[in-house]
């Protein structure tokens, strides 16, 4: 009978049964390692985006203001009275959507 590899541990399972398969996978050391690979691969990914980043700024692709008419470094920007606390919320989110912000916090 063949052995289960687990990528995330890096060990074979003694039997390629779905009960065994089961009982790893719901482990407390498996279950640290897959969120351990994926925190060290969202790391890369961020780390490789900035990297890219400051080339493209480096070379003069990234204007240092990115928003015409942002207020000066140290400056506060105040949000309009007419927008309503949630709206805010919406706006300002890196992620387009303060729910796209909740799913990804969900996620580390």
């Amino acid at each position: 009978m063949p052995k289960f590899y687990c990528d995330y541990c890096d060990t074979y399972l003694t039997h390629d049964s779905p009960s065994v398969r089961k009982t790893h996978c719901s482990g407390r050391k498996h279950k640290e390692n897959v969120k351990d690979y994926y925190q060290k691969w969202m790391e890369e990914q961020a780390q490789n985006l900035i990297d890219k980043t400051t080339a493209a700024f480096q070379q003069g692709k990234i204007p240092p203001t990115p928003f015409p008419g942002a207020p000066p470094p140290g400056g506060s920007l105040l949000p309009h009275p007419n927008i309503s606390t949630f709206q805010r919320s919406e706006m300002f989110t890196p992620f387009g959507s303060y729910k796209a912000y909740e799913q990804f916090l969900c996620v580390l």
